[in-house]
């Protein structure tokens, strides 16, 4: 593939994330949307931008891995919720690369925490994919993922490192995902035993984060160790989409540490509230925050706003922004990955023009 040429892309689901995508394709001087598949029934045979109300585009939704085949795209985007390993199996194994922002940096946390069928690690099954297909597979996002990659980089004016933490600090409440919250235990009393269990299954993601980052400074960890705090509702909090009973979980505090010696090394924290009416409550900062001990120390937030006229008098358009910040960090990555040797590969692989924006010309 030349320079100049479009990569062509198919893309997997129109959730709140794919949706967002196919619009951001469409955008994209690299890219060229060649196929849409979709888990729904009720979707497939419509015109892709009609499902996620851009007006028709000119792609139809599909539903099966053949068709994704046939259709002989360089690089499948995978954007549900949850890995469809399977489907990243068959794919790959044909020969087309996979670029996927579900539940993947690593592939520690779904060797650890998701046997695979095979009773193999999946991380083998992928690689070998791979290595039948002469394919590539990719994970990243906005956090975990590029979040990571800007710790990383603003270590490189500090001479002795003695910690990194990198925080996601947000307020989660304009993420209407009814699924999600209830899974993770937002809602329950919060004395229910379970939410701890809750909050490690769907957030175990983290422990990649952190591997990460210790790989790109060459550090070998002893293990990475979750720990929380929870925040209870003092008050009925209705958020019209979702309702937190008077003590029940409202907000938490997550920590991912990675240890060398008993010492927390590299960390990957979560404060996340739904509402403010919490005891404890933190601070919430709206922002990604890397915070670096040692010499020199380093603090600094990384801020996103919408652009110039953004409406964000619609809910849907301020949840957008976080979708567009989860997906841009895969779309723009995709030449590079493309180019990439085959096997999976981390953020730790790709070179710096991996991670680089797009100027509108």
């Amino acid at each position: 593939m030349s320079t100049t040429d479009r990569v062509r892309v198919f893309q997997v689901a129109t959730g709140n994330l794919g949706t967002e995508m196919i619009g951001r394709i469409q955008q994209h001087p690299d890219l060229e949307l060649v196929g849409l598949h979709c888990y729904s029934p009720d979707k497939i045979g419509r015109d892709a931008g009609e499902i996620v109300g851009i007006g028709p585009i000119g792609v139809t939704a599909t539903g099966s891995v053949e068709q994704i085949i046939a259709a002989r795209p360089d690089v499948l985007t995978f954007h549900g919720v949850f890995p469809d390993e399977d489907l990243y199996e068959k794919v790959l194994e044909a020969g087309i690369d996979v670029v996927t922002t579900a539940d993947w940096i690593t592939g520690y946390h779904r060797d650890t925490n998701h046997p695979h069928p095979s009773g193999r690690k999946v991380s083998e099954v992928i690689t070998a994919a791979c290595a039948r297909g002469d394919s590539t597979f990719y994970g990243t996002g906005m956090n975990p993922g590029l979040s990571q990659i800007l710790g990383i980089v603003h270590t490189a004016d500090v001479s002795e490192i003695e910690n990194i933490t990198v925080t996601e600090s947000v307020d989660v409440s304009c993420h209407h995902s009814v699924d999600t919250w209830k899974a993770v235990g937002y809602g329950r009393p919060i004395d229910d035993p379970t939410i701890g269990e809750s909050l490690h299954k769907y957030t175990a993601v983290f422990a990649d984060a952190v591997y990460l980052m210790a790989d790109a400074f060459g550090l070998e960890l002893d293990e990475v160790r979750f720990g929380y705090e929870l925040g209870a509702c003092t008050e009925d909090v209705d958020l019209g989409w979702y309702f937190l009973p008077k003590g029940s979980l409202g907000a938490n505090y997550i920590k991912y540490q990675g240890m060398v010696d008993g010492v927390a090394r590299v960390e990957s924290h979560l404060e996340w509230q739904m509402t403010p009416h919490t005891d404890p409550a933190w601070d919430i900062k709206g922002c990604y925050i890397t915070q670096v001990t040692g010499d020199p120390n380093i603090y600094s937030k990384h801020m996103i706003f919408p652009r110039k006229g953004f409406d964000l008098s619609d809910p849907r358009n301020f949840a957008s922004i976080g979708m567009t910040v989860t997906g841009l960090p895969a779309l723009n990555a995709i030449r590079s990955v493309v180019a990439a040797p085959a096997g999976i590969i981390t953020s730790a692989d790709l070179p710096l023009r991996a991670f680089a924006g797009r100027f509108k010309i």
